[in-house]
């Protein structure tokens, strides 16, 4: 196996011409990173925010240059903006990123088209405010559940600095592999029938990924853009916590169908929730609703309920914040454990009682998703989701 290091990597750059001025990307200092993991290698490319639609040509180039590169198997390159310090004026302008938005339009940044995903009938983000509160593996648990009710599913992990949907997934030796059929983009790994796509499949397990904001989103982008989704229903999406720089551009650059909130009943993590949903509302994608998850812990041997971290404060917020309260899951070892063995309890145990808990709450989901997307765009069809409910 041939030891690549980022002194071939540049190289291979050099030879890419800016077509403004004929001078090498490398001599411009456009190159922001470079990542070598074994045979993959990622590169971060800098430009003017104004001419960054215009550089898909140039986007190519480079990553055609690196997969040239002999030991490369699998080359990504993405764009990234970083907007220069403004010049002085009379009256200082705020950023196109931060404008509002118009009622019923989703604001976007300087020189940016949303990105198209065609084969994807619609985006869903399972967010919180802050982690520790079982974000990813109530996404895990939901995708199966979607799944269940006969719908195509894929499953994002967006997550840059934390990615764990490999290890949730049991896929942790897994890669992506190239399309036969769409030149350019990739086959994620599969499990339980959902397409999966993760930094944590290009980077090592225990490595941290240390990239500035605009690094990780456009790595983000370029998961999104380049992954072989194939026609699926739903791609879930699997946010990092909080309400930074990710957040923001996903609401702006992805045309999300709508955020689902998961919270604790604690105070805290509720707070937190609440600043996380208001985010969502600020860049007008529609909030589906909030979710307690550890909501409950109930004794597998005597059957007695006990509320470790208080119980009821995420309905109370929804009923607050005026959207929907989706459901409680509760505290339970056999979550924790299936997650970090890489089975998720709604596929080990799919007609136990977590299973039908995460069944219902995908069932809203689902309803809230056909409601937005579903018959007006296919009206051959009766219906894009299945009406099933848990007895």
């Amino acid at each position: 196996m041939t030891s690549l290091n980022r002194e071939q990597i540049v190289a291979a750059l050099d030879s890419v011409i800016d077509p403004v001025d004929g001078k090498s990307i490398t001599a411009k200092d456009m190159v922001q990173g470079i990542d070598i993991n074994n045979e993959v290698v990622n590169v971060m490319i800098a430009v003017d925010p104004k001419r960054g639609p215009a550089l898909e040509d140039l986007r190519q180039a480079a990553e055609k240059a690196v997969a040239a590169v002999n030991g490369v198997t699998t080359a990504r390159v993405a764009l990234t903006a970083e907007r220069p310090a403004a010049a002085s004026q009379s009256a200082p302008q705020q950023p196109a990123a931060a404008r509002p938005a118009q009622p019923g339009q989703r604001p976007q940044g300087a020189g940016q088209k949303p990105l198209e995903l065609p084969t994807v009938r619609s985006i869903v983000t399972v967010a919180s405010g802050k982690g520790g509160v079982g974000k990813s593996t109530t996404s895990v648990n939901l995708a199966l559940s979607l799944v269940a009710k006969g719908l195509k599913v894929g499953l994002l992990d967006a997550d840059i600095y934390g990615p764990s949907l490999p290890r949730m997934m049991g896929l942790r030796a897994a890669k992506p592999t190239p399309s036969s059929e769409h030149q350019g983009k990739m086959i994620p790994p599969s499990a339980f029938g959902i397409r999966i796509m993760s930094i944590g499949f290009m980077v090592d397990e225990e490595q941290p990924v240390i990239w500035r904001g605009p690094m990780a989103m456009g790595a983000l982008e370029q998961l999104l853009r380049d992954t072989d989704w194939g026609d699926i229903d739903v791609l879930v999406v699997d946010m990092p916590p909080g309400t930074g720089d990710i957040q923001l551009s996903m609401a702006q650059r992805v045309p999300v169908t709508g955020a689902v909130i998961v919270s604790t009943p604690q105070d805290i993590a509720l707070l937190d929730a609440k600043k996380g949903l208001n985010m969502f509302r600020k860049v007008n994608v529609p909030v589906f609703g909030l979710i307690e998850n550890m909501s409950y812990y109930k004794c597998p041997e005597c059957g007695h309920v006990d509320h470790v971290f208080d119980h009821g404060g995420a309905r109370k917020a929804a009923d607050e914040l005026g959207v929907p309260f989706l459901g409680e899951i509760p505290l339970d070892l056999k979550i924790r454990l299936g997650a970090d063995e890489g089975k998720p309890i709604v596929q080990t145990e799919a007609d136990g009682e977590h299973a039908k808990a995460y069944g219902a709450i995908a069932q809203k989901i689902a309803t809230a998703i056909e409601e937005r997307v579903g018959p007006a765009e296919a009206p051959k069809k009766k219906g894009l989701f299945p009406k099933i409910s848990f007895k």
